[in-house]
């Protein structure tokens, strides 16, 4: 993703397509579930480095997060897709 700040409904639709739980996602990027919980739902905005955390985990499992424009911001998957990568249990650290 460019410059442009990850959007709550980009993360919960992102989620979607990989069929990712708050969970999953947390423990692949590597915050909290809270962290997710609370920037979903539109409760805080996430520091700068932790919107990119968890938009490059997003794009490294196939997703791609489409900028703010005409029709506002989006996600869609990179083709070729591999859902059962994007479901793997995340390398231990």
């Amino acid at each position: 993703m460019s410059q442009q700040a990850l959007m709550p409904s980009q993360c919960r639709a992102a989620r979607g397509l990989l069929a990712w739980t708050q969970d999953l996602l947390a423990a692949r990027a590597g915050v909290s579930r809270s962290t997710v919980r609370d920037f979903e739902n539109g409760r805080h905005d996430l520091h700068r480095s932790t919107a990119s955390q968890i938009a490059r985990t997003l794009e490294e499992a196939g997703v791609m997060l489409i900028a703010s424009g005409e029709f506002g911001p989006g996600v869609r998957l990179r083709r070729p897709f591999e859902p059962a990568l994007a479901a793997a249990a995340p390398p231990e650290p």
